[in-house]
């Protein structure tokens, strides 16, 4: 076994996941006014205090994230386009030899920078409708911000069910790295050959 996933890592990485499930459940119950929802939450007004509350700790969680992912996800290289070109193995029924790998996969790469921008989007734009800041056209920047908001919830709200499929059912033995922070060497040789090379595995 070799280590994938540092302690911080893993908290970090359930932390922006239970924020998101607990803004994503309370954003809709607020969208489409769901009473039911909201009496769960202890009414709407409590439910108001737990998501923007929930937004911070989302938004904190998400800077600590960059130490971790920003540096190798802006790093793409030739094998990383040539990942693209076949769809990381994902697009054809046969097995297919996708170019060797670093600590993230091409995809992997992609889905953070989108995670990362839709997610400053929505912290900034709820921050705004949240406190309303003090200007003269205070209404143009919250009806401005509930766009944000609304658009980068509705691309997250896609881009998080793709990785939670990616990450289980589409490629067994990667949820046990946010668990165990450990894959077997073999595993992440055949993934993350490259990673695996740099570490002198």
């Amino acid at each position: 076994m070799v280590k994938k996933a540092n302690s911080f890592e893993i908290f970090n990485h359930w932390l922006l996941a239970v924020s998101f499930f607990i803004l994503t459940i309370s954003g809709y119950a607020f969208l489409f006014h769901l009473e039911q929802v909201g009496s769960v939450f202890g009414g709407f007004n409590l439910m108001k205090d737990i998501h923007n509350w929930a937004g911070v700790v989302f938004g904190v969680s998400l800077v600590f994230s960059i130490f971790n992912y920003l540096p190798v996800s802006l790093k793409f290289t030739s094998d990383d386009f040539a990942w693209f070109m076949k769809g990381g193995g994902y697009l054809s029924k046969r097995s297919v030899t996708v170019p060797p790998q670093d600590e993230l996969n091409a995809g992997q790469k992609l889905y953070y920078l989108v995670v990362l921008l839709t997610g400053i989007g929505i912290s900034v734009s709820g921050i705004v409708i949240w406190l309303r800041p003090v200007a003269q056209n205070v209404n143009t920047w919250v009806l401005f911000s509930h766009l944000v908001h609304n658009i980068t919830f509705d691309v997250m709200v896609v881009a998080i069910p793709v990785h939670i499929y990616l990450a289980t059912l589409a490629n067994p033995g990667t949820f046990r790295i946010m668990v165990y922070g450990t894959v077997p060497l073999s595993w992440a040789k055949k993934r993350h050959a490259k990673w695996v090379q740099r570490m002198g595995f």
